[in-house]
Parts: structure tokens; sequence; C-alpha cells
């Protein structure tokens, strides 16, 4: 004749579930120190010359401002403004927007690193007005071309 089987005891739930609050609150009131701050790369191209160089690159650090940009503390400030509005400030323009044929001249820009806790990798340009006006409001994070 085989054993017989052992029951596993079953773990009373109740006594879980008063730890869980508990245990999330201190996640919660951990999470502000430990967010990750933001920290982009922007590299912009300027075939035209309107900046004085053809091109630059330089690093933002956010919380504190720093980093290579020539005004960091600006920059950081623009893309706080975003963040208390809930706003995305590297979100392309919407497929199917209709924009105004106005070419703002050759130049780009990319910004890539993490802001707000996510991974950003956006690509901005001139080449019409939607373009020009997502451009526009993200100086001085990306530099006023006029």
């Amino acid at each position: 004749m085989l054993p017989r089987p052992r029951r596993r005891r079953a773990v009373p739930l109740v006594p879980l579930l008063s730890v869980l609050p508990v245990a999330l609150a201190g996640l919660v009131a951990a999470a502000p120190g430990d967010a990750p701050r933001d920290a982009l790369t922007v590299l912009v191209s300027d075939p035209s010359g309107a900046r004085g160089t053809p091109s630059s690159s330089y690093e933002l650090r956010c919380e504190p401002a720093g980093g290579t940009h020539p005004d960091a503390a600006a920059a950081c400030d623009r893309l706080d403004g975003f963040g208390r509005d809930g706003g995305d400030p590297f979100a392309p323009v919407p497929e199917g927007q209709l924009c105004t044929q106005i070419y703002g001249g050759p130049a780009t820009a990319r910004v890539v690193g993490t802001w707000h806790g996510r991974a950003v990798d956006a690509s901005f340009n001139r080449r019409n007005g939607c373009e020009i006006s997502r451009w526009r409001q993200l100086v001085p994070v990306l530099p006023d071309l006029g």
C-alpha cells in the first residue's frame, strides 16, 4: 500500500493582506527620492548655420539642473512645465494632422535619454508648420532658431 500524500496547509490570506498596505506604503515613501533624474542628450544639426555652427550636442540633467546644456536651468524649467501640465514634450505630430506648408529650414534635432522615468528617443525638424510649432514648444531645450 502506498503512503497517503500529505495535504498542504492553506496559508491564511488575512495576515498577508494586513501586511500589504504597510509594504506598499514603504515603496511609495521611497519612490520620490529613488526616482530617476531627467538625463537627456540633445543632438542638433543646422546646416544653414543660423546658430553659428552646423552641429552640436549637449547633455541636460535636471534635479539639479546641469550638464553641458547652455541654459540647463531654463531647459529643466520648461520640461517641468510639461510635467505639471501632463503633456508629452516628445510626442510626435499626430498622424493625419493638417499642417501649414511653411518651411522653417534644414535644422534637425534628436533627443535621447530619460525624462520622468521613461525612455525618450524623439526627432525634430522644421519642415512644416506643425513641426516648427513642436520645435518652438521645446525651446530652450532645443535652440531658438527664430
